[in-house]
């Protein structure tokens, strides 16, 4: 969840929203995806998903990665023993099992990591044969996690996850999706950067829902008021209205956190960095997020970042700072929503694919 320094200077208030009129109704989703980002981490149990139950999660995300060694190497690689747990083939399996036993779906979400904490949304090639060549790559790399999933029976894919610099080369992603579309037969979405890059996607209707990394800024000051919030998000409402309009496609947040910390709210996508703890300032976030979106016809719901299996073995200062609402008080903030017109759950040993 790395985003780009550069980022730091697009205020919301600021940011030139393109919004298409449109007379068409977008489509109101089926449910809304009521979901935590899963920390893969080292081996856990059944157990551990427990705590999401009383948060009334619908959905989890789970995360595996491929590498690559540079923003325009056209390499990536992919699989192998050196991983957590967590990210492997065995522990993303065994965690979709034990998370479909409580009623809880899966969106697997594989990403890019690259070398030296680049943002994947920078990768880019030098040349055409370069671009052929990480498509292919890439092409590779995605298909071996979509049949993962339609081998598992998980509910839900991530094509892409914060590719910005590829994503406008409309031909290949188009062939992308339709070669994934060949071997499985879940929801298939993408994830956007909040920035621009929603707006720019030509492909939104070759997918099923749009996914957006809700990293907006939204306010420089220590301690902005709920409705202060409220008000800052009045133009990001409008501008995804309209793309909901234009494309008639739902649209989740597939990644939306904020550091429990004075100031986390100039730059949302920031992590490890120091500052007082506030946890009020994340239960204020959460809840003006809730009061802009949740509501909205063509809003499909949330995927709250992030959630980690073990509670901290001991008091730890990073965690009390960091993004998961654990032990926080925004937690009460997530689960007055996400308790709120909740579906009945479905009990272990139904089918929840959606296959």
């Amino acid at each position: 969840m790395l985003r780009p320094a550069h980022a730091a200077a697009v205020l919301v208030a600021g940011v030139a929203f393109l919004t298409v009129r449109s007379g068409a109704a977008p489509v109101r989703p089926a449910e809304k995806m009521r979901g935590v980002c899963w920390e893969g981490a080292g081996p856990i149990d059944a157990a551990q998903l427990a705590p999401l139950e009383d948060l009334g999660v619908e959905w989890i995300s789970q995360t595996p990665f491929g590498w690559v060694r540079s923003m325009d190497s056209p390499e990536i690689r992919f699989g192998g023993s050196r991983v957590l747990w967590g990210e492997s083939d065995e522990g993303l399996a065994r965690t979709a099992g034990w998370a479909r036993e409580r009623g809880i779906k899966t969106l697997l979400k594989p990403h890019l990591w690259v070398h030296r904490a680049g943002w994947p949304g920078d990768i880019a090639m030098r040349t055409e044969e370069d671009w052929a060549l990480w498509f292919a790559a890439y092409e590779r790399f995605i298909l071996r996690y979509a049949r993962f999933a339609e081998e598992h029976g998980l509910e839900a894919l991530a094509v892409g996850t914060e590719l910005g610099g590829t994503t406008g080369r409309e031909r290949e992603w188009r062939r992308i999706v339709a070669r994934v579309r060949e071997v499985y037969r879940g929801r298939l979405t993408y994830c956007a950067n909040w920035n621009e890059e929603p707006e720019r996607i030509a492909f939104w209707d070759a997918l099923d829902f749009i996914g957006i990394q809700a990293y907006y800024p939204l306010a420089a000051g220590p301690s902005p008021s709920r409705e202060e919030l409220r008000e800052v998000w009045a133009p990001v409402v409008a501008s995804l209205e309209g793309l909901a309009r234009r494309t008639r496609k739902p649209i989740v947040f597939t990644e939306v956190g904020y550091r429990s910390q004075d100031g986390a709210l100039e730059r949302p996508w920031e992590w490890g960095v120091d500052g007082p703890v506030n946890h009020d300032l994340q239960r204020a976030a959460f809840a003006a997020m809730f009061d802009a979106f949740w509501d909205r016809p063509w809003f499909g719901g949330t995927f709250v970042w992030k959630w980690h299996p073990a509670p901290a073995p001991a008091p730890s200062a990073r965690r009390e700072r960091d993004f998961t609402p654990q032990g926080k008080p925004a937690l009460d903030a997530i689960r007055a929503v996400y308790r709120r017109d909740r579906r009945p759950q479905i009990s272990a040993g139904q089918d929840t694919s959606g296959h």
